[in-house]
C-alpha cells in the first residue's frame, strides 16, 4: 500500500459526518412531527438549510486529529441548542402548523444522542485505528532544529493517536543525525516522499525563503504550519491550534475548502443552472442548432477535454462555433478562419458557452470560478507561472473574475496569463456569495456592452 493510498480516504470523513447528521434530523423530524400539520418538503428544506448555516458559523465540522474532547462537546451542545431555537422559530410563521414542545424536545434529544454517539465513535475509532494499523496518517517534516522543534517531534512520537509520521529535520544551521537535508533539498524530498505537512521554525527561514516555501506548498497542495517565535509572517491570516499545550500556527485555508461552503455553492449552481436551462436553453438551443447546421456540416455541440477540479479531466460542452478542423488545441485568434458566421455571433455574445450549464448540473463546473484552460495551456504555464496550479483547488467556472476584468480570449503573452492567475487566486482566497453575484451581473453587462477579445 502506498502512502497516498493509506490516508487518501480521510477526505471522505467530513462529508460522511455531514450526511449522517442530515439523515438523522430528517428521519426523526418525519417521525416526531408527522402530526404537526407541516408541509414536510418545505420544512425539511428549512431545517437542512438552518443546520448547515449554524454549522458553518460555529465551525461545527472543523474537527481535526488534535481537537480535544471538550472542544467537540462544546460544538455539539452549541449546534443542537441553536438548531432547536431555529426550529421553534419556524412555528409562529406557519399558520397551520401545530406547536408541540414534547415533539420538539424528543426530536432534539434523540437526534443529539445519536449524533453525539456517532461523533464520539468516529473520533475515538480513528484514534485507535491510527495506533493499531498505522493508517490514516499524515507524513510530516520539520524545518529547523531547536528546542521547540524537538518538542514537536517528541509530541508526534508520544501521541500516536494524532496520526503523524515524522520523516526528519531540514536545516542549514545545525548538523545532527536527525537532520536529513538542507533547505534546498526540501522540495524534492516533499514530492518524492509524499509529505503532507511542513512545519517551519521561523528562525530558520528568511522572508524570501519563507515566501518561496509558501508558494511551493500552494502549488503542490501541501499544508504548511509554523512554530511561533518573534518573527512576523506577512499579511496572511493565521489560525492557532494546540497539540496538547504546543502552539502551532497554520495559514487559514480558503473558505471554498469548507464543506458547508461547497454544499451552499453547489445548491446555488444547480438552481441557477436550472433557471438558465429551462428559461433560455429550452427555446434558444433549437434555433441555434438549425443555424449551425445550415452553415456547416458537423455536430451541433463541441466537446473538449479540459482540466477540472484537482486536474481531473472532464468534457466541456459548447455550441460548435467553428468549422470542423484538426487544431482544437489551438485557441481562437482574431479573424480566425475556422470560426463560422453564426459562430462569430455566438462567441461575441458568449452564447456558445451556454451548454456548459449542463456541465454545472453534472458537477464538473461551477457558474463562477476560474475558466478551464486547454490542456496545452495547462502544461505550458503550470511550471512557468507561480500559483498557476492553485486554480485547480476549485471547480472551473462558466465565468470568472479574470474574465469580467478583461482577461479573456486569446493569450498573446505571459503577462496576460499572469494577470489571469492573479485574479483567479484572488477569487479563490476571497470568495463570497456577493462576489459571485457581482461577477454574474458584470458578465451580463459585458455581453451587452461587448468586449474586444470576444472572438
Amino acid at each position: 500500500m502506498t502512502a497516498a493510498q493509506s490516508h487518501s480516504y480521510s477526505k471522505y470523513i467530513r462529508p460522511i459526518s455531514i450526511l449522517f447528521d442530515l439523515l438523522v434530523i430528517s428521519t426523526f423530524c418525519l417521525f416526531f412531527f408527522q402530526d404537526l400539520n407541516l408541509n414536510m418538503i418545505y420544512y425539511i428544506l428549512y431545517q437542512t438549510f438552518s443546520w448547515g448555516l449554524i454549522a458553518y458559523f460555529i465551525k461545527f465540522y472543523e474537527v481535526f486529529r488534535f481537537t480535544t474532547p471538550v472542544e467537540i462537546a462544546t460544538k455539539l451542545i452549541t449546534q443542537i441548542v441553536l438548531f432547536l431555537l431555529v426550529i421553534i422559530a419556524f412555528f409562529p410563521f406557519s399558520n397551520e402548523a401545530i406547536f408541540s414542545s414534547k415533539a420538539i424536545l424528543l426530536f432534539g434529544l434523540i437526534s443529539f444522542i445519536l449524533i453525539t454517539i456517532f461523533k464520539i465513535f468516529l473520533f475515538y475509532y480513528l484514534k485507535k485505528y491510527r495506533i493499531i494499523t498505522g493508517s490514516n496518517y499524515r507524513n510530516a517534516i520539520i524545518i529547523g532544529y531547536s528546542s521547540e522543534t524537538i518538542k514537536l517531534k517528541e509530541l508526534f512520537e508520544a501521541r500516536k493517536d494524532y496520526g503523524y509520521r515524522f520523516f526528519g529535520y531540514f536545516s542549514n544551521k545545525k548538523n545532527h543525525p536527525e537532520v536529513i537535508g538542507k533547505l534546498e533539498d526540501i522540495k524534492t524530498f516533499v514530492i518524492e516522499n509524499e509529505i503532507d505537512e511542513i512545519y517551519c521554525s521561523l528562525n530558520e527561514l528568511s522572508n524570501e525563503k519563507l515566501k518561496d516555501l509558501v508558494d511551493f506548498a500552494d502549488e503542490y497542495k501541501k499544508a504548511i504550519k509554523f512554530i511561533p517565535d518573534s518573527k512576523e509572517i506577512f499579511s496572511k491570516n493565521l489560525r492557532i491550534d494546540y497539540y496538547e499545550m504546543f502552539p502551532v500556527l497554520s495559514l487559514k485555508k480558503t473558505i471554498l475548502n469548507e464543506p458547508s461552503t461547497k454544499i451552499f455553492k453547489r445548491i446555488f449552481d444547480i438552481v441557477f443552472a436550472l433557471i438558465v436551462i429551462i428559461g433560455i436553453l429550452s427555446w434558444l438551443a433549437p434555433i441555434l442548432a438549425i443555424l449551425i447546421k445550415l452553415e456547416s456540416k458537423g455536430s451541433i455541440f463541441f466537446k473538449q477535454g479540459r482540466p477540472g477540479l484537482n486536474e481531473k479531466e472532464f468534457f466541456c460542452y459548447k455550441f460548435r462555433s467553428m468549422k470542423q478542423n484538426e487544431t482544437t488545441e489551438k485557441e481562437a485568434s482574431k479573424n480566425d478562419p475556422r470560426v463560422t458566421k453564426i459562430g462569430k455571433f455566438m462567441r461575441k455574445t458568449s452564447m456558445d458557452e451556454l451548454p456548459q450549464f449542463l456541465n454545472v448540473l453534472l458537477g464538473d463546473m461551477s457558474v463562477v470560478g476560474p475558466r478551464p484552460h486547454l490542456w496545452s495551456q495547462n502544461k505550458l504555464y503550470g511550471s512557468r507561472i507561480k500559483k498557476y496550479m492553485v486554480r485547480h483547488y476549485v471547480k472551473p467556472g462558466i465565468t470568472g473574475l479574470a474574465q469580467v476584468k478583461g482577461f479573456r480570449g486569446e493569450i498573446e503573452n505571459d503577462e496576460e496569463m499572469i494577470n489571469r492567475i492573479k485574479f483567479d487566486v484572488f477569487y479563490i482566497e476571497n470568495w463570497s456569495l456577493i462576489l459571485d453575484v457581482k461577477i454574474i451581473v458584470q458578465t451580463v453587462i459585458n455581453i451587452y456592452v461587448g468586449e474586444d477579445k470576444a472572438y
